[in-house]
């Protein structure tokens, strides 16, 4: 019986190790992400016009989203030009790249896309799935309602049998 307290002891302290080695190389690990995000949020000047009214666009197609909550069409239009969206920032990051002198005071587009990926496709990609989650929803009760209709429609049945 010892032997095997002694065993287990020694695999919770191992585990102990383990857990707590882990958690210090998540803690490190989340710090250069951490930097990175900062100094990327610290590079762009966000009293520029053009982000500002980026920013609103983005806010009111939320809205927009939302307050359609209950008009699926309207939502469906609104989910397809949103991944169109997201399917057109490649062209829409090297047309701003080739024009950003027009418009901003320091050229953000570079030729991956990392900038335009996170003001762009990100919120568009959030409010895609903001409409998918509604549209979902929408089913489900859809669903609910239908199974309701044939339940009563089969007791309406099943009584008209009877009589």
């Amino acid at each position: 019986m010892e032997d095997i307290t002694s065993a287990l002891n020694a695999h919770m302290d191992q585990m102990a190790d383990l857990v707590e080695k882990f958690g210090a190389e998540l803690r490190s690990g989340l710090k250069p992400a951490y930097n990175n995000f900062m100094g990327f949020f610290h590079a762009i000047d966000w009293k520029e016009p053009w982000l500002i009214g980026l920013l609103a666009f983005h806010v009111f197609l939320l809205c927009l989203a939302i307050i359609s909550r209950r008009n699926i069409n309207f939502q469906m239009c609104l989910f397809l030009l949103a991944l169109a969206g997201v399917y057109l920032a490649e062209r829409l990051n090297m047309l701003l790249a080739e024009n950003w002198r027009s418009f901003a005071t320091q050229n953000y587009f570079d030729p991956h896309g990392v900038f335009l990926s996170v003001l762009w496709s990100g919120p568009l990609l959030v409010i895609s799935i903001v409409i998918l989650i509604n549209t979902m929803f929408s089913l489900c009760y859809l669903i609910v309602r239908w199974k309701k209709a044939e339940l009563r429609h089969r007791a309406r049945q099943a009584r008209n049998k009877q009589d």
